[in-house]
């Protein structure tokens, strides 16, 4: 079983990140996470989370407390596509949902 974790860092300020972790087994994808975070208060707090926990593939947008506000179920093939997809969703609209997350700690 091989585990492999790491960040990439999204826009210019250094204040929003995706964090990685990929497991494989015999070389195939059995558990992800990709999930974005923001940098607030020293501190980085999850605000959007795609993984295959409880055993099926979905999209969690968290609140300010890092609860479950949304969950969405996403049949979009292999693991691998769906950790592509992620990565391309959070990158594309960062600003949406950072806007909507700091809007649910009412602050912009």
């Amino acid at each position: 079983m091989g585990d492999k974790s790491f960040l990439k860092s999204l826009g210019l300020g250094g204040d929003k990140r995706l964090r990685f972790h990929i497991r494989t087994q015999k070389g195939k994808i059995i558990r992800f996470s990709v999930q974005l975070e923001l940098l607030i208060e020293n501190r980085w707090k999850p605000v959007v989370r795609y993984d295959n926990a409880h055993d099926f593939p979905h999209r969690d947008v968290l609140d300010t407390r890092g609860n479950v506000v949304e969950k969405k179920l996403l049949n979009l093939g292999t693991l691998h596509e769906i950790i592509e997809y992620a990565e391309q969703d959070l990158a594309d609209r960062v600003d949406w949902y950072v806007d909507r997350f700091m809007k649910s700690r009412g602050q912009k």
